[in-house]
């Protein structure tokens, strides 16, 4: 059952061919909910609402622009993907889509674990009460500060990245008096469909230890004889918002391989297999993403049948999804600026944020839809792209969209689906005011992550 990643097209200011566009929606005012979160709805005043408070309510009392959190929506999301896998697999939210204490809360109290992949992520997931034995710690170039930290708080692993990794993490815990849990990340020489940029488990890129060549086999030797790490299981990453799962697939059949020699040649059958994360979102109407059921069914169906053909009890199934829960919960609120047309291309809306609230867009050619949401319009449709206001060309939040012609400076406009790695990768390009985080819930709204203000930004600037 493929499915089509978003595509990467051209870049900034190209025009680009006739043709390209796809044809208007019959309805501006329309919300698709396949692109926003489940309690976003239009009033009968035309106005947005999310969680029954409307978007001009929000945009009046936080200011904008601001990121807008379907509470509702996000803890949905994590109770299909807990269900759908069941007590018989681990579901570890990926930390690095968005992390904040009142997320860390909401994933403790759904049932889900947390996988982090720096000190910070580790120290706000601590300082929100997430149980650390819930806690999985990723990356490739983990300090000794850093694993020092997980193996005291009792993280209950440690995904290992490389040779020396297994050296550092051993000789710490070792130190402290620790048998500390380790999975071993192997790049298996998949790279999935999706921007190039983003793709993570072909053997050209600075995750994992190579299938090939026997580096993962002597990896696994190395773990397996060193007293102070506990083998559990070995972890694959295949890519980023991906929509096949063909290629977890061939992922499996190799890492299921690995096993096998794992208990030929050491008499041991690891007990866990993690997945990885990387399943995509909807973040325009023409995306298609599966549900997690069906995802937990195919990737059940592909580990039993991989594992019966290597003569392998079934391991423990773990999965990391980050965007696919939070990115479809959140939108970001933007107020219209200017309205420059530009005659036989398109028109330029440009809006109070940018690039410094959303990266995407310029450095992966993400694409993004957006709506009129502060009142509805009767107006004609309009080819729009939708900018920011920093000193930079490439400072693009939607690339091509339509609007209402009648869109004007004053109006409120949203992007949907920007729950995952926009706040995340917020930066302060031109010294902006990264912009809060709200959380709405039947009908009440508050702040999660506060505006950053002057005197943030002031405050590291020692002079």
């Amino acid at each position: 059952m493929s499915r089509s990643a978003h595509p990467a097209g051209p870049r900034y200011a190209d025009v680009l061919p006739e043709g390209h566009y796809t044809a208007p929606p019959t309805d501006l005012n329309a919300l698709d909910p396949r692109v926003w979160s489940r309690t976003v709805a239009r009033g009968e005043d035309g106005v947005a609402t999310v969680g029954g408070v409307k978007v001009t309510e929000l945009a009046e009392r936080f200011g904008t622009p601001a990121y807008v959190m379907d509470e509702a929506d996000f803890r949905a999301r994590c109770r299909a993907w807990r269900e759908a896998f069941g007590r018989d697999a681990d579901v570890f939210y990926a930390g690095k889509a968005f992390l904040s204490r009142a997320i860390v809360r909401w994933l403790t109290e759904e049932g889900l674990n947390l996988d982090v992949c720096s000190e910070g992520e580790l120290a706000t997931a601590l300082a929100a009460g997430m149980p650390a034995d819930r806690i999985a710690l990723h990356g490739n170039n983990k300090s000794a500060r850093e694993i020092e930290r997980a193996v005291e708080a009792g993280v209950g692993r440690i995904v290992l990245d490389s040779f020396q990794e297994i050296a550092r993490v051993a000789g710490i815990a070792e130190r402290l008096g620790r048998r500390q849990r380790v999975q071993i990340r192997v790049t298996v020489g998949v790279e999935a469909h999706t921007h190039e940029f983003i793709a993570t488990a072909h053997e050209d890129q600075k995750f994992g230890i190579a299938l090939a060549e026997g580096q993962a086999a002597e990896a696994v030797r190395r773990a397996i004889k060193l007293d102070s790490l506990e083998l559990i299981g070995i972890h694959s990453h295949i890519g980023s918002q991906i929509f096949d799962t063909s290629g977890f697939e061939v992922a499996a059949h190799r890492v299921v391989g690995l096993l096998k020699d794992v208990r030929d040649e050491h008499g041991v059958e690891l007990p866990e297999i993690d997945l990885g994360g990387g399943l995509g979102i909807a973040y325009t109407s023409d995306d298609d993403p599966r549900e997690p059921a069906e995802i937990a069914a195919a990737l059940r169906e592909i580990v039993t049948r991989e594992c019966a053909a290597a003569g392998l009890a079934v391991p423990r199934i773990s999965v990391e999804p980050g965007r696919a829960i939070v990115g479809p919960t959140a939108f970001t609120l933007y107020e219209v600026g200017t309205v420059k047309p530009l005659r036989g291309l398109r028109t330029y809306v440009s809006v109070d944020g940018g690039m410094s609230d959303n990266i995407r867009t310029a450095l992966y050619d993400a694409e993004y839809s957006v709506g009129l949401v502060s009142r509805a319009s009767t107006a004609e449709p309009m080819l729009t792209r939708v900018v920011g206001k920093h000193c930079e060309s490439g400072d693009i939040v939607v690339k091509d969209a339509f609007l209402p012609a009648d869109v004007a400076p004053g109006d409120l406009i949203a992007v949907p689906a920007t729950g995952a790695y926009c706040r995340s990768m917020a930066s302060n390009y031109n010294h902006a005011l990264r912009p809060p985080v709200l959380a709405v819930h039947e009908g009440q709204a508050r702040v999660i992550v506060r505006r950053e203000t002057e005197e943030d930004l002031l405050r590291l600037d020692i002079g």
